[in-house]
């Protein structure tokens, strides 16, 4: 319960908006998605890392692997069957609720019919939907926001499917998730998309540290989060709570720096 109740609070913090950015909290976050440009120059890097020899293997490998996360993103675009997008449209009552994406990358909307998802980023959903709007609506008010579908599995108190921003962070689906139970591994946490581990070990310790969130870590629909179980009682739900609070502590100063 006290860990429950604390992982709360440091969510809180992390996610509240600043004051400028107050009146549209349900929207806004100070967390940016990655936009097209900047995958692609994160893709060129990515290239250029796996393709140095004064890199060594094993982040040869790692640099090797992203890339093949964000080539396929910026081809077949960030939604799958699964996700949810959150819409809100100025004076049109029927097109402002949470829609599905469907078969085939598509939403259904209300009056409008089918709308294709394929190879839209999350980054472009808002505009991306505006104009599609705008050849039914005129100078449609758009508001839209991806909820990616991922799973928290393992040694959580309340494991199962979740629906998070795509701004999120790995720490807030866990705390989503009742938070890791005593018996949890915090450093040995993974994610896995099928049979595949895409994301663990040091990589995603410093990625959860530097406050990456699913975007910027290229998940998808369906993903999976788990957290490994050893062993330590009591003692390893205060070493649990700690590690959390520190992570999340961390993620907090260096997005308000952002």
């Amino acid at each position: 319960m006290m860990m429950r109740a604390l992982g709360l609070v440091l969510v809180v913090l992390l996610t509240a908006p600043t004051v400028a950015g107050a009146q549209d909290a349900d929207w806004a976050s100070a967390r940016e998605l990655r936009t097209r440009t900047e995958l692609q120059d994160l893709l060129t890097r990515l290239e250029e890392a796996a393709a140095s020899s004064s890199n060594s293997e094993e982040l040869r490998a790692r640099a090797k692997y992203e890339a093949a996360l964000v080539r396929n993103r910026l081809k077949e675009g960030d939604f799958l069957v699964g996700d949810r997008i959150l819409l809100q449209v100025r004076d049109e009552e029927t097109l402002s609720d949470t829609f599905a994406v469907r078969d085939g990358r598509e939403l259904d909307l209300p009056e409008i019919g089918r709308v294709s998802l394929a190879g839209v980023l999350r980054a472009e959903l808002q505009p991306y939907l505006t104009e599609y709007l705008g050849r039914y609506l005129r100078d449609p008010e758009v508001r839209a926001r991806a909820l990616l579908r991922v799973a928290v599995v393992g040694s959580v108190s309340e494991p199962g499917f979740y629906l998070l921003p795509s701004e999120a962070l790995i720490t807030d689906a866990l705390m989503l998730a009742g938070g890791p139970t005593g018996d949890a591994k915090i450093t040995s946490i993974r994610i896995e998309r099928g049979d595949d581990r895409i994301w663990g070990g040091d990589p995603l310790q410093e990625a959860i540290s530097e406050g990456r969130t699913l975007d910027q870590l290229n998940l998808q629909a369906g993903d999976r989060i788990l957290v490994p179980r050893s062993g330590g009682g009591v003692w390893g739900t205060v070493r649990n709570v700690s590690l959390l609070a520190g992570l999340l502590l961390t993620a907090t100063l260096i997005a308000a720096r952002r």
